[in-house]
């Protein structure tokens, strides 16, 4: 079932709990924000007064996305006691960390509730309501805490839920009731038409209509149902269907486009404005729209090494695993045992091999290591470095390659430690699916052990390098991000991303810290997907609760940043049909209509570039249009559903550049599918 707004869905709720209708002892509590227009009509339908149940998570510190505990509503605490003991968390840390969060809590309370009283919990029928459920954290805090206040009967009432985390909270609620389960889940955003934030003053409004409809003199008594929807009116905006339709175009984004557009010929000088845009920024994100195209490979390598030569950056930080790119950086830096860069780019072995092991990076690792092999000695060389999570076990077998030369006894633990993941082989994946459904016990409280443990010897290093230090701590840090963004694919696909970016951007951080005083701060160019690196607040990415790496940089370090992007009209991309499957030469299909992609083709300019701090072309695009993501995968037979969201470009990137045809990636091993040359035209929809 897709709903159309949080206030549908809480009418398809409501019938399913209407056998709680009418009775005076039943309490609704919502968790805030996005339950509380679902638990508002709940409370309607239900004739019960609506509250909130507001939750913090008590996380570790250091790592803070892991709970330790919680605290919600009430002064009520709770602690994981088991994960407290493992890693050694005494209590003073504890109460800081419940300090802070308690402080916060409150605040929330107050603005929300503002002087009324919490509602009495004991002895009644409290239903919990949320929007959705893809772990379930949130939830299982606010049940737990629940029934230390002594509730007759907790349930627990969602429009739509992951199965396996509906399936795991049966033993927290009296009464469990999950709407929808659909398999494959994706994430809560996803069975919504519209799931717009829902802010602070949404919640207060409805809470205050809730409040208000009591009968007087009993404790927020039944509220009278309403026509047709009284959050609705308070939260839902008014629907756009057609946003971003052809037809709703004027002529005057064209006109703003074609005055806004500079030359992109092939010149040397094609750069000059970027770098001129660039200025001082330490952090220059480069993505691509497609991780199959040679012309987004070529461009971003030639603005690389401009930004090398020129500017002073000194790491290249890549959409790519953290030992295989290190390998690389080896190579650059006149270290390891690899005799050209061919060699060098060995480790990329996994699926996808060609968004590394093709002739455009190969070219620039020659360049990159014949650049640092003619700077003086001991100025500062430039390095390549992965951002990705993907190598669990070559994580893992770095590690203890680490710990084995340097203090056995510690290698022998990390063994321990590690060898949870041995049932499963290579299979990382399978061991995902296996803990999330209780087949195994997670690695979790393990991997963050190790972790801890090569930190504090770090700070008690004798002497070895810096970077050998820096490349084992950055490989355990990889293997516990890893091991929880296995175990997230099988809950909620926002939830695997998100945990993905952000490690992404732990890993930009960790080399941002690399290089400070007495050394200058490490200037950085990104590589990337246009998915990754382009402001997610500003697609539809963000509105079903998805971040990335591009937002998080900018929140982080605001105009020390510039994000570029890349699209293309149609062409040619190196990509796979399926996951693992070999690389083919596809034919890129021409942009759909109410694209940025049909509308840059309009212009008739082969290639041109975009800058948005142009206010006048702000304006002219500031409204949502379709953008197209080519990943590994390309499936042109249902490329509107597989391959475009909604975006404001403008807000996405600094700037833009646009090559209307473009031809696909050579890979170094092609293989005979690729080589079998482009897919013949295609008579879409019916294929004859």
């Amino acid at each position: 079932m897709i709903y159309r707004d949080r206030s549908h869905a809480g009418r398809e709720l409501a019938a399913r709990l209407r056998h709680h209708a009418g009775r005076d002892d039943v309490l609704v509590l919502a968790l805030p924000r996005g339950g509380v227009p679902v638990a508002f009509e709940v409370a309607q339908a239900l004739h019960a007064p609506l509250d909130i149940m507001v939750v913090r998570k008590l996380g570790v510190p250091g790592h803070e996305e892991l709970a330790m505990g919680a605290i919600a509503s009430g002064d009520v605490q709770v602690l994981n006691d088991d994960l407290v003991r493992r890693l050694g968390i005494g209590t003073a840390m504890i109460e800081a960390v419940a300090t802070r969060e308690r402080a916060e809590l409150h605040r929330r309370e107050q603005a929300y509730r503002g002087t009324r009283p919490p509602p009495r919990i004991a002895g009644r029928t409290v239903i919990v309501v949320d929007d959705g459920l893809a772990t379930g954290a949130t939830m299982r805090a606010a049940l737990q805490a629940l029934r230390k206040l002594r509730p007759a009967r907790l349930v627990a009432a969602v429009p739509v839920g992951a199965p396996s985390t509906c399936a795991e909270l049966r033993g927290d609620a009296d009464e469990l009731v999950c709407v929808s389960m659909p398999e494959p889940f994706g994430g809560v955003g996803r069975w919504y038409d519209t799931f717009d934030q829902t802010s602070d003053e949404d919640v207060r409004q409805l809470l205050s209509l809730a409040h208000a409809a009591a009968a007087p003199g009993t404790e927020g008594a039944a509220a009278a149902p309403s026509a047709p929807s009284a959050a609705a009116a308070v939260v839902a905006p008014p629907r756009r269907d057609n946003v971003g339709d052809e037809g709703d175009r004027s002529a005057a984004d064209l006109s703003a486009v074609l005055r806004a557009a500079l030359p992109f010929s092939g010149a040397a000088s094609d750069h000059d404005a970027l770098l001129s845009r660039i200025g001082d920024a330490t952090l220059v994100l480069i993505g691509e729209a497609s991780h199959g195209t040679h012309e987004f490979y070529r461009i971003r390598a030639d603005i690389t090494r401009r930004l090398i030569a020129e500017k002073g950056f000194t790491a290249v930080a890549v959409e790519a695993d953290w030992p295989d790119a290190y390998r690389v950086n080896r190579f650059v830096r006149g270290e390891g045992g690899d005799a050209d860069a061919d060699a060098a780019l060995g480790g990329f072995r996994r699926f996808p091999t060609w968004m590394w092991r093709n002739d455009d990076v190969l070219a620039f690792v020659a360049w990159l290591r014949a650049h640092n092999d003619a700077i003086a000695d001991g100025a500062e060389k430039a390095g390549f470095y992965g951002l990705d999570l993907y190598s669990l076990h070559a994580s893992i077998a770095a590690v203890l390659d680490y710990l084995d030369r340097h203090d056995p006894a510690a290698a022998r633990r990390a063994r321990y430690r590690y060898s949870c993941f041995d049932q499963f082989g290579q299979d990382a994946q399978a061991y995902g699916q296996a803990a999330i459904f209780d087949l195994t016990q997670s690695c979790e409280t393990e991997v963050l052990a190790q972790l801890l443990e090569l930190r504090r010897a770090v700070g008690v290093a004798d002497g070895r390098s810096d970077d050998e230090l820096f490349f084992a701590e950055q490989n355990a840090r990889l293997v516990r991000n890893a091991e929880a963004y296995y175990r997230s694919m099988f809950r909620s696909r926002d939830e695997s991303w998100n945990l993905r970016d952000r490690h992404m951007m732990e890993t930009l951080q960790a080399l941002l810290r690399l290089r400070m005083p007495p050394r200058k701060p490490m200037k950085i160019v990104v590589w990337a997907h246009n998915s990754h690196l382009g402001d997610a607040r500003a697609t539809e990415m963000g509105a079903r609760g998805e971040l990335n790496l591009g937002q998080l940089v900018r929140e982080q370090h605001a105009d020390e940043a510039v994000l570029v992007g890349f699209s293309t009209d149609h062409g040619s991309v190196t990509a796979a049909t399926d996951w693992g499957d070999p690389p083919q030469r596809k034919r890129v299909r021409p942009g759909l209509p109410g694209s940025c992609e049909t509308l840059f083709h309009a212009t008739g300019i082969p290639a041109f570039q975009l800058r948005f701090d142009d206010p006048a072309l702000a304006a002219a695009l500031a409204a949502p249009r379709l953008q197209r993501a080519i990943g590994v995968i390309y499936r042109p037979q249902t490329e509107r559903q597989s391959h475009y969201f909604r975006t404001v470009l403008p807000r996405q990137f600094d700037w833009l550049i646009h090559i209307d045809e473009t031809s696909a990636l050579v890979p170094l091993e092609p293989g005979a599918r690729w080589h079998a040359g482009e897919e013949p035209p295609e008579t879409f929809p019916s294929g004859l």
